[in-house]
């Protein structure tokens, strides 16, 4: 019986004034839980040492492999999954496409579930090609080894909560990626670009409402490090029209802020 369930047993058979809840309790009540997969003992050692002093995080256990890693997962069933991509036995992107592919089987909680699990890849690989590879696999968020752990406990929280947190240190790799698909036919009409999302939800969102050529243009130029007053020069419309532009790609990819749209267009397929 866990200490949750034993303190809720003598609630229930104490005839006086319920209990009140024990401070220690109550974390365990409302903790993340994550199992880390990652083959450097000392490092595995110190992430779970350094995230269990943090709050509501719940490390469930550890694996030295990726094989051992998805074992742990479907027996755990997390909220998160923090992966290396240096694994020995299969790496880290190719244990997101299988985690994926489970959650599309439905033997592992997926979106649309009551606690889907979502993944967050932390390495110290910060290549182009590994920081593309990992998003396009299904990864949620991306972390460098170097993230102190606060930082590391406020991106755990974010990805549980279903945003896509990205690491400062690669965010520009995952922003460039972002560019507005070729028009087939060459002609001057305005075009949209149907994004095959990652969840289905977003995946109709889109064909409904897809990026406009002009939304695109916009987008390209932020990541190019225009400010809203250099796009609006560059484009020659007014500051007004550039933040509506920026506010309807936000609404329609269903992100918070700039970098997380271009996560969310590069897992969909939305790249140069």
């Amino acid at each position: 019986m866990s200490p949750v369930e034993l303190y809720k047993f003598i609630q229930c058979h104490t005839p006086s004034t319920p209990l009140p809840i024990p401070y220690s309790l109550i974390p365990a009540m409302n903790n993340i839980r994550v199992v880390l997969i990652e083959d450097h003992d000392l490092t595995r050692m110190g992430l779970r040492a350094g995230l269990q002093n943090q709050d509501s995080i719940q490390v469930l256990g550890e694996a030295a492999n990726a094989s051992q890693g998805l074992r742990m997962l479907e027996t755990h069933r997390p909220d998160v999954a923090i992966v290396d991509i240096g694994l020995p036995d299969m790496d880290g992107i190719e244990l997101t496409r299988k985690i994926r592919k489970l959650q599309s089987e439905h033997k592992l909680p997926a979106e649309g579930e009551e606690s889907p699990m979502r993944v967050l890849i932390l390495t110290m690989h910060d290549s182009e090609d590994a920081v593309l590879a990992a998003f396009a696999a299904g990864a949620d968020s991306y972390c460098m080894k170097d993230i102190n752990f606060s930082r590391l406990a406020e991106a755990i929280r974010a990805t549980q909560d279903g945003q896509s947190w990205v690491d400062p240190a690669i965010a520009n790799i995952v922003l460039r990626q972002v560019r507005q698909a070729p028009s087939e036919d060459g002609g001057s009409k305005t075009k949209t670009v149907a994004i095959g999302a990652v969840d289905s939800e977003y995946e109709k969102l889109l064909e409904s409402s897809p990026l406009t050529e002009r939304e695109l243009e916009v987008l390209e130029l932020i990541v190019a490090g225009y400010s809203n007053a250099s796009i609006s020069e560059k484009l020659y419309i007014t500051v007004g029209t550039v933040k509506t532009h920026v506010r309807n790609i936000l609404n329609k990819l269903s992100v918070d802020d700039r970098t997380q749209a271009a996560v969310r267009a590069l897992r969909a397929g939305l790249i140069g």
